[in-house]
């Protein structure tokens, strides 16, 4: 478990199945415009049991981790943050996604969520690079990145089907202090 001033990260596992339904029922809308299209079977409890179970999976053996950002006085999940493709050897890489409850935006808890898993992940799990890409109209998930230090390293144009359109991305990356 990490600790944050307002939240606490634990990793996702089939335990948070039915909390991560409701969560992602409650900010369907909210989250549409920044994510592929998905299919109603992804908003039921059998996907995220399976879900959780590869996520579980995942962190065993060392290629991706998942956190649930709870709100320890309610337990209920705050923002998601995720480290995927993680690539060992000389690389020492990994991609970061995440999200915020529509009710928890604007209000600083994704930087302090993702300083404190960043921080883990820098330190527990030795990365040496991190990476995050968004949409360029994207700008709240712009200004996230840019207050925790990733710098911006290109630009992919039609890099990812969001929401039914293929959408270009500015690609950014945040080095572990040496």
């Amino acid at each position: 478990m990490i600790r944050t001033a307002r939240t606490k990260l634990v990793a996702l596992t089939s335990e948070y199945a039915e909390k991560l339904v409701t969560y992602h029922l409650e900010n369907r809308d909210y989250f549409a415009p920044w994510e592929p299209s998905r299919p109603e079977s992804y908003y039921s409890m059998d996907y995220w049991l399976a879900h959780t179970e590869q996520a579980e999976y995942a962190a065993q053996s060392d290629t991706a981790y998942h956190f649930i950002a709870l709100l320890p006085e309610r337990h209920q999940i705050a923002g998601l943050c995720s480290f995927t493709q993680v690539a060992r050897g000389p690389f020492q890489a990994c991609y970061l996604g995440y999200s915020i409850a529509s009710q928890f935006a604007g209000q600083g808890y994704m930087t302090e969520i993702l300083e404190a898993a960043i921080s883990h992940m820098f330190a527990q799990r030795n990365m040496h690079r991190i990476m995050a890409n968004y949409m360029p109209s994207n700008v709240a998930s712009a200004r996230v990145l840019q207050k925790l230090g990733f710098e911006q390293e290109g630009y992919a144009k039609q890099y990812l089907r969001i929401a039914g359109k293929w959408e270009d991305h500015v690609l950014t990356a945040k080095l572990r202090a040496e």
